[in-house]
């Protein structure tokens, strides 16, 4: 047989495998149903392998958890979030054979470095079981039930170092808002393999600050995020329907919160309720605070805390943790904190500019790139030390970083006010008196016109 013969015939063969093949499916007619049962987006083309695994906790309830990597990936630490938010829409960003894609912005230093980054959705929530309840309580006075954040982040950490066979053993985590709140509650019992964590912007005591309340006055829009994340464990879509217009405008002509919340029928929601049945500073908001938990323990794992300027929802928390922890960083090495000029979660994202403020390049990106992964670095991979300043802050005036040892930083200075409305450092000669209206109908607003 000459070589022509042999390729007609290697073809013939090939062509018959194909059709005996394709004659084996089921024939599809115009009755045939359409929807399809799996699909799988990652080609082998990807740059990346992407697992979907249900993680065991100690109660026997499962937690779904996406964990993914550069192909290749070997000997990488773990950089764990566990979300509230859809960990599947959190390694689905976009559409993409990439993974610098598929991923949140703020992950593609770490990936692009052989990381293994695992987002994971707390328990009850969209796949993962078990009940949700908001910010769990830490296992005490509050929580007889032997579960709580903390418990479920051990968990996880102890499964993923053992069945991750790419990992070196070590985990990070980061998360921010509701992810820093979980972030801090791995630090209460910290599992072994747990060596870093970087918490932004985390809700700490969701009365004197962080989400709910400000230092005890109401955030009325945190009625429809109880509701979207309760309803259906946040796969339902729920929210209060009210078409076009003005939310603050509605509370307004509500007349108050407990009528607002019967006009759109939710006042027997648990989140709701909490809210409305427990106004003062009680126990029920105290026993609640992250930063005393902390406070209360031992610290031992190194820990960046970081802020916003201009944090609109929780710029009470990374703070109020520095001042339960900065005492127990006698080295001044473990525990450092970051002020910077982001609106809430603004350093995850993009940091050219906020508002009518313009900065000398992305400050989000040099936060990422000159500090957060050279901390993950050192204590994750075994990298040069880094250095972390006790505390970072940004001078917008002055487009720069600042480096102080604590914070506050530098004295206090006595600034005061004068009747005729002039601020001076000097205290007036007179004491007097300025009147102004507060009026709710015309309010200063945080966010533009109409909120919807």
């Amino acid at each position: 047989m000459n070589v022509l013969q042999r390729i007609a015939s290697l073809l013939c063969t090939s062509l018959l495998v194909t059709s005996a093949g394709a004659a084996t499916q089921t024939p599809v007619t115009p009755m045939t149903p359409d929807v399809v049962e799996h699909y799988d987006s990652v080609r082998p083309e990807a740059d990346f392998v992407r697992r979907e695994v249900m993680i065991p906790m100690r109660d026997g309830v499962k937690l779904v958890t996406v964990i993914v990597m550069k192909k290749g990936t070997r000997n990488a630490p773990i950089l764990l979030s566990r979300t509230p938010y859809n960990a599947s829409g959190s390694t689905h960003r976009v559409s993409s054979q990439r993974i610098v894609d598929v991923l949140e912005i703020m992950d593609a230093e770490f990936v692009n470095d052989g990381y293994i980054r695992v987002y994971q959705d707390i328990r009850g929530l969209y796949k993962s079981e078990g009940q949700w309840v908001l910010n769990r309580p830490i296992v005490g006075p509050l929580n007889n039930t032997g579960i709580d954040e903390s418990t479920d982040a051990h968990d996880t950490i102890d499964w993923l170092v053992k069945n991750t066979p790419e990992s070196n053993g070590k985990v990070g985590v980061i998360g921010s808002s509701y992810l820093g709140f979980t972030a801090l509650m791995s630090l209460i019992d910290p599992h072994p393999a747990l060596k870093a964590v970087i918490a932004q912007s985390p809700m700490v005591d969701g009365w004197m600050g962080d989400d709910w309340f400000q230092n005890g006055a109401f955030r009325t829009n945190s009625l429809g995020y109880v509701l979207a994340l309760g309803y259906k464990k946040g796969l339902g879509g729920a929210d209060f329907a009210l078409g076009e217009g003005d939310d603050y405008s509605r509370y307004l002509q509500a007349g108050s919160v407990a009528d607002f919340v019967k006009s759109v029928g939710v006042e027997q929601v648990p989140g709701v309720r909490k809210f409305l049945e427990n106004p003062a500073y009680t126990e029920f908001w105290s026993l609640q605070a992250v930063d005393k938990w902390l406070a209360a323990r031992p610290h031992t794992v190194p820990t960046m805390l970081v802020v916003g300027q201009w944090d609109q929802e929780d710029s009470y928390g990374a703070p109020a943790v520095y001042r339960a922890l900065e005492p127990k960083d006698t080295r001044n090495d473990r525990v450092s904190l970051v002020i910077g000029p982001w609106r809430h979660s603004g350093f995850n994202h993009y940091g050219y500019e906020l508002g009518d403020l313009t900065f000398n390049g992305d400050t989000a990106l040099e936060w990422r790139v000159k500090y957060a992964k050279p901390f993950f670095d050192h204590w994750l991979k075994g990298g040069p030390d880094p250095h972390t300043p006790p505390v970072l802050t940004y001078a917008t005036g002055a487009n720069q970083w600042n480096v102080s040892q604590r914070w506050p930083a530098g004295s206090d200075k006595a600034f005061y006010l004068a009747a005729d409305g002039v601020a001076s450092f000097d205290k007036p000669s007179e004491s007097g008196q300025q009147d102004y209206v507060s009026d709710p109908a015309k309010p200063v607003p945080f966010i533009p016109r109409p909120i919807n």
